[in-house]
């Protein structure tokens, strides 16, 4: 593998997209040749002194990363999503949308039913044959651990749902978005333990009828315009705050929400699946040099 530092000169390919201004940077390497240490990740994603996102795409062929040789046969592509900093991640809902709309953009894939391998598993995405229409996910299963969790922000504090959609998040329903503060800072989420890797947290707030509003802080980024898993995990979380639960019901329910960046449809079924619809866009193309990326931090 060859590492982005300043033992590598040749211009690398990159693309930059956004889901609900969710932003990432896209990095092409389907035979997984580029080392990306977690120095050149957040690098790149500074807003500054790189391209700038809130995470990165790195977009390798599942045969070809030892995270995902085990889900080659049921997926192609590997999605191997880092956070800002760095640090790596389960799952991005909305980077998985941007992630597909990549392969179609690139010929790698049609319009239609895909598998994208993520660290949360194998996730079954649809393409509408609109080159510019909204793409649904399917999330998989949130899992709802029990555990009673708080969540803080200066000296006040609110009960919070824990849900995993393949990552961790923090639920906290409040009176006003404003509540949450600037987010730049994470929130206190107690017992800790609960969240051994850390947390994303999510604060909502009603709209109407099976219609809210949230702020996320996601770890590792701080607060971000968008975060599809914590769309799915507030839906989730207020069909049971709202005894909507399908799995109770045996109906399904569909829970719209509004983040700063734009908004995302969430269906909850029965059988306990979650998909998301939102939109995708590749908004630049070109070519960064890895000496300058490595060195602006040097």
């Amino acid at each position: 593998m060859v590492p982005v530092s300043t033992s590598q000169t040749a211009p690398i390919a990159f693309l930059k997209g956004h889901g609900t201004e969710n932003d990432f940077v896209i990095v092409p390497d389907p035979d997984n040749d580029l080392a990306l240490p977690p120095r050149a990740v957040a690098a790149l994603c500074d807003r500054r002194a790189g391209i700038g996102g809130d995470g990165l795409l790195h977009v390798v062929r599942s045969a070809a990363h030892p995270e995902a040789r085990a889900m080659a046969g049921e997926a192609e592509w590997f999605m191997d999503y880092r956070n800002a900093d760095g640090s790596v991640a389960e799952m991005c809902g909305n980077g998985v949308r941007v992630f597909a709309r990549y392969l179609r953009r690139a010929g790698h894939v049609t319009a239609g039913d895909l598998a994208v391998a993520t660290r949360g598993g194998v996730k079954q995405v649809h393409i509408p044959k609109d080159e510019d229409g909204d793409i649904t996910v399917h999330m998989g299963r949130a899992v709802l651990p029990g555990d009673e969790v708080t969540v803080s922000v200066g000296d006040r504090s609110w009960p919070a749902r824990n849900v995993s959609m393949g990552n961790p998040h923090a639920v906290a329903f409040v009176a006003d978005l404003a509540d949450a503060g600037n987010l730049f800072t994470e929130p206190a989420v107690t017992p800790a333990a609960v969240y051994p890797d850390g947390v994303n947290a999510e604060f909502v707030v009603d709209r109407g009828p099976r219609h809210v509003a949230m702020r996320v802080h996601e770890r590792g980024s701080g607060e971000t315009r968008s975060c599809g898993t914590g769309a799915c995990a507030v839906a989730v979380a207020a069909a049971r705050r709202d005894g909507t639960d399908p799995a109770v019901t045996g109906v399904p329910v569909t829970y719209t929400v509004d983040l700063p960046g734009g908004r995302l449809i969430i269906t909850e079924h029965p059988d306990g699946s979650v998909e998301m619809t939102g939109p995708a866009v590749i908004v630049a193309e070109g070519h960064f040099d890895p000496v300058r990326i490595e060195t602006a931090f040097a």
